[in-house]
């Protein structure tokens, strides 16, 4: 009871953050400023956890305490994201029935580019996220899309995540009003409170990361993707980040979005900037 009222108890501190990140940014007319955005977010978690190296922060819950932390360490042993790897791998390099294989798709091959993931597609005017870009390219091969909340997804997103491990997110919001709206409508998502509990993803991964509701540690917002996809002990499984989105949506009682909608690329484009130079850490692996 404790821990819940820490949590619905304490919007007035989700609200004095979202006004001292407000007052960071730069407007000049209708534009915004994403990197004092970006700035000042990964500041307010520095201050908040100054004990927490920064690079760190991508273990999401382990990092918030030293005994989570060598639960984590032990569970990297035989990490139990393993067999996704494989599976992963495999599929990675199977040829579709015409002959090509995903590395025909994206470039470099799809090796060691999971941390330029999501882009903006000035052609197309929207966010595309590598869940998205791997369907697209099975599609364009003859092939049927993946679920964007199953094993197989889950699998691949989790090779292509382990081909860049330490590289540092990189996520590009080019000079396009367009760009500049779907980050704004993702940042916009992210803080709107919704559902029966009047939730926001802030309350929850800003107020109160590290705190305890239900049976689940609350990781911080800051560098929360980058270990995405992640195996969770509560699916016995892999989860997509639109299997995430989905789950967060229906543990507070709101109406969860289709996967892959405009809301949840944006918001995923949204936390990734703002998460740039931060390590890729997938998969991961949480309680």
């Amino acid at each position: 009871m404790k821990q819940r009222a820490t949590v619905l108890l304490g919007s007035a501190f989700v609200a004095l953050a979202a006004l001292a990140f407000a007052a960071t940014r730069v407007i000049a007319a209708d534009k915004v400023d994403p990197v004092a955005d970006a700035k000042a977010f990964q500041n307010f978690f520095f201050q908040k956890f100054p004990n927490v190296k920064h690079e760190d922060f991508v273990n999401g819950p382990y990092s918030m305490n030293e005994d989570m932390k060598r639960q984590w360490q032990e569970k990297e042993e035989f990490p139990p994201y393993e067999f996704a790897l494989d599976a992963g791998k495999e599929m990675f390099s199977t040829p579709f029935k015409n002959g090509k294989t995903y590395a025909d798709c994206f470039p470099n091959g799809g090796i060691g580019i999971r941390q330029n993931y999501p882009y903006f597609d000035e052609k197309e005017g929207k966010v595309v996220t590598l869940e998205l870009a791997l369907n697209r390219c099975r599609e364009a091969n003859g092939e049927a899309p993946y679920s964007y909340v199953k094993d197989e997804m889950a699998s691949l997103t989790a090779y292509m995540a382990y081909t860049s491990r330490g590289k540092p997110m990189d996520i590009k919001i080019p000079d396009d009003p367009r760009a500049l709206a779907a980050y704004e409508n993702g940042k916009r998502y992210f803080y709107t409170r919704r559902g029966q509990m009047n939730f926001s993803c802030a309350s929850c991964h800003v107020q109160s990361p590290g705190e305890r509701i239900r049976a689940e540690t609350l990781a911080p917002a800051l560098g929360i993707l980058n270990a995405m996809p992640i195996y969770r002990s509560e699916w016995s499984g892999m989860g997509t980040t639109s299997r995430r989105f989905v789950t967060c949506n229906s543990q507070t009682r709101a109406v969860p979005l289709e996967p892959q909608s405009d809301e949840y690329r944006d918001v995923e484009y949204f936390l990734s900037y703002v998460a740039n130079g931060l390590p890729i850490s997938g998969p991961g692996a949480r309680p």
